[in-house]
């Protein structure tokens, strides 16, 4: 999920910044100036020419929580005594947070102050250079049991409020069998919408007996890196049969989808880099941005003018500029608008790197993802990410480019060299998945059909599904979180499963149920989920 731009929880969201003392020195104020406006250029990836004192760091510049966070992490490191959480007040403009952090500082930085974070090659951190090293439990007073984080208590709270709201708690229920179309929980069927497994693969008797072959042969580990003794013919073939599938030159298979993110990001890019990235993008993303040390940048949803703003006003200050997309995004359901992004990408020389996690195998004539669904020359992106966990009926991820690129992944990728290979079970339940896919083409024309069913069912019964096309994904907006656990609840007493979705997995204030369908679906499946759906919307108040 993407992180919903606003004040994170803990804020005070109606606070509201006081001006600055009359008797602030000159010095100070033009100190407090300089500092600001260079940790906002840095932060937000601005040149300093482009900013002015009143613009809203959230409105006018595109801050979510994370970048203020790294903002207010900044401006700590260099004035102590600045009261940081006053950098999450709701409308801060750059003249206040000027105003806020002049009482404070009394003569101007050092010109290195802002160095660059300096990525440790040995560690594969990122860390400031500028920053002395932290010793001991007096730097800052930071707590040394993990159970007295703030963060803990925070978690906490959010916690109470579920488990007090009177409904079931609606998460880490126990599953008793192979959950598609149905699932068993506490010896009752459920007709679920909670899972990824699109195409009904995972359990399917062929996929079943691939893997207690390869078991039966390989063990359940193959003990090792694969750069050492842990390949296996499965996995070889596994990635000849997604290269294929996905018309690139090779393709590379990892043991995480979302490490895979992390690592490949990390590797592509670093200090003096930057990434721009859909605002929804998945956590996988922004976790690789953290490691690479490079600046990122989001952009609103699918705003592809935004893209290209950005793009035009960065590409030149910065070696490398990654630009980070999903094929279909979890919350919403609705696709990338892929042509674009690759006419900017090739108009200002970045690369593209596109997350096919929900879109592969659901989406296009056979199920080969948005490059299939745009008819796009496979070329025109530089990695094509994925994950077997979903449509594949296994676990982990790959990537896949042009076959000079993934033999420099090969051998150099840290996530791939320095971690074991997949599993046999994993590899050879992949490998067993793609053939079926490819076999039996109804599989992915079923789906499709469910999910349209279910879209246009949905929208004759007044229920709002956002910008939800062309994916097995679709949400029911709800707004409020109460009531959103509530209808959940409801649903699941009565028989059906849908994960209720609530800040800060997405913004405050759209919080919703999330419906995956799949191949497996019958018609009256869809309807009576849709139907009984929106009964208990009505029956809360919507």
């Amino acid at each position: 999920a993407g992180v919903s731009p606003g004040v994170p929880h803990g804020a005070r969201p109606d606070a509201r910044p006081e001006p600055a003392p009359a008797d602030v020195r000159a010095d100070g104020a033009a100190a407090a100036a300089s500092l600001v406006l260079e940790a906002v250029s840095l932060t937000g990836v601005f040149p300093l020419s482009d900013l002015s004192p009143r613009m809203v760091l959230t409105t006018d510049l595109g801050f979510d929580s994370l970048m203020l966070q790294e903002l207010a992490v900044t401006l700590a490191n260099r004035v102590p005594d600045f009261p940081v959480e006053e950098a999450f007040a709701r409308g801060l403009t750059i003249e206040q947070l000027i105003g806020l952090v002049a009482p404070h500082v009394r003569e101007l930085p050092p010109p290195d102050v802002f160095l660059p974070r300096q990525r440790d090659r040995r560690h594969g951190v990122a860390r400031d250079e500028s920053e002395p090293p932290r010793s001991g439990p007096e730097r800052g007073g930071a707590s040394a049991c993990v159970d007295d984080f703030p963060e803990v208590r925070q978690f906490e709270e959010r916690l109470g409020a579920i488990v007090g709201s009177g409904a079931d708690f609606p998460y880490f229920r126990v599953h008793e069998g192979t959950i598609r179309d149905t699932t068993v929980i506490g010896g009752r069927a459920y007709l679920s919408f909670g899972s990824y497994n699109y195409l009904g693969l995972s359990g399917h008797p062929a996929v079943n007996e691939a893997v207690h072959r390869a078991v039966d042969r390989y063990g359940t580990s193959v003990s090792a890196s694969r750069v050492l003794s842990g390949e296996r013919d499965l996995t070889v073939r596994l990635e000849r049969a997604l290269a294929e599938f996905l018309g690139v030159g090779d393709c590379l298979a990892l043991v995480s989808g979302h490490a895979t993110n992390v690592t490949a990001i990390g590797h592509l890019v670093g200090a003096g880099d930057l990434v721009l990235h859909d605002a929804l993008a998945h956590d996988s993303i922004l976790q690789g941005c953290a490691l690479s040390g490079a600046a990122r940048r989001p952009f609103d949803h699918n705003d592809t003018g935004r893209l290209e703003y950005l793009l035009r006003v960065n590409r030149s200050r910065f070696r490398r500029v990654l630009i980070a997309v999903e094929g279909a995004y979890s919350m919403d359901g609705d696709l990338v608008d892929l042509p674009a992004v690759i006419e900017l990408k090739k108009r200002y020389g970045a690369l593209l790197m596109v997350d096919e996690a929900h879109s592969i195998g659901t989406v296009g004539e056979h199920g080969r993802g948005v490059g299939e669904f745009f008819g796009v020359d496979r070329s025109g992106v530089d990695l094509w990410m994925g994950t077997l966990s979903k449509a594949f009926a296994s676990c982990g991820g790959y990537l896949g480019g042009s076959a000079r690129t993934v033999r420099w992944l090969r051998h150099t990728l840290p996530g791939f060299v320095y971690s074991v290979g997949l599993t046999p079970a994993n590899a050879a339940a992949a490998l067993a998945a793609t053939e079926l896919i490819v076999a039996e083409p109804q599989r992915v024309r079923s789906l499709r059909r469910n999910a349209e069913l279910f879209l246009h069912l949905a929208a004759s019964a007044g229920l709002a599904t956002g910008s939800s096309a062309h994916s097995p994904i679709v949400p029911c907006l709800l707004g409020d979180s109460a009531r959103t656990l509530s209808v959940a609840d409801r649903l699941y007493h009565r028989g059906i499963i849908a994960d209720p979705i609530f800040h800060p997995a997405v913004e405050e204030g759209l919080s919703r149920l999330r419906f995956f369908l799949t191949s497996e679906h019958t018609e009256d499946d869809v309807r009576r989920a849709v139907s009984v759906l929106a009964e208990e919307v009505a029956a809360t108040g919507g």
